[in-house]
């Protein structure tokens, strides 16, 4: 496939991460990690990781692999987002991007690459990107914000136990909105999507929380239906 110069077309991958961390306030927010470019096109521009895709490697290894070498995250979460590739895109030459995003918890989190090249930044305050890196970051918290309330994708920060506090807490990040406790407490135990453990988190001053996990083995967590939305009040 070539342009019609005669350039060829290349083909790129690039990753959107989300992790909770805290604000220089200490509340919990969506961040992105971020590199620097450090050669031309947009040289000292920061953009998304990614790297260009070799013809003997896989989309989905190619992203684990830059994901690796420039920030040092290896995500269990990792889904294919969507596919860039506007003929201006890129000033030199037409590159297609395949872009994944992944969602990492926040011990994790800590333990990312940082330095002169590599930083994190509040995913809904994003400086200005390399190429159309800030429409992808948009694209991505539109997306997250969407299939959050029909995937259980909030496990994804959280770890495969929780307190329905936690869980919450992850919602309201997410959706930027508060949510009632006692109708959220309702709607998630009435969608059949979670399980209790049998255990209490420690450390509680009055009764401990109980633990719960995802369901995924039932048809109800197989359901298409937007099962976080609150309910009224009855």
């Amino acid at each position: 496939m070539t342009l019609r110069d005669g350039a060829p077309v290349r083909l790129a991958v690039s990753t959107v991460i989300f992790a909770l961390r805290p604000d220089h306030a200490g509340h919990p927010v969506l961040w992105t990690p971020l590199v620097r470019r450090t050669r031309e096109p947009q040289r000292g521009l920061w953009a998304l990781p990614g790297g260009w895709l070799p013809p003997n490697e896989a989309l989905e290894a190619a992203a684990a692999r830059t994901l690796r070498s420039t920030t040092g995250l290896a995500p269990n979460y990792l889904e294919q987002l969507y596919t860039f590739g506007e003929v201006d895109r890129s000033p030199d030459e037409r590159v297609v991007s395949v872009v994944y995003w992944a969602l990492v918890q926040s011990d994790e989190a800590a333990q990312a690459t940082v330095g002169p090249n590599v930083r994190w930044v509040p995913a809904d305050t994003m400086p200005e990107l390399a190429f159309d890196h800030n429409r992808i970051v948009e694209y991505a918290l539109w997306r997250l914000r969407t299939k959050v309330e029909y995937a259980e994708l909030a496990h994804a920060f959280l770890g495969a136990t929780f307190t329905l506090a936690e869980l919450r807490e992850v919602y309201e990040i997410v959706l930027q909105r508060r949510l009632d406790p006692a109708n959220f407490r309702r709607t998630m135990l009435a969608s059949g999507r979670l399980l209790e453990t049998g255990e209490r988190a420690s450390g509680a001053p009055h009764r401990p929380p109980k633990i719960y996990r995802y369901e995924t083995t039932t048809a109800a967590a197989q359901t298409r239906e937007p099962f976080m939305r609150e309910r009224p009040a009855s």
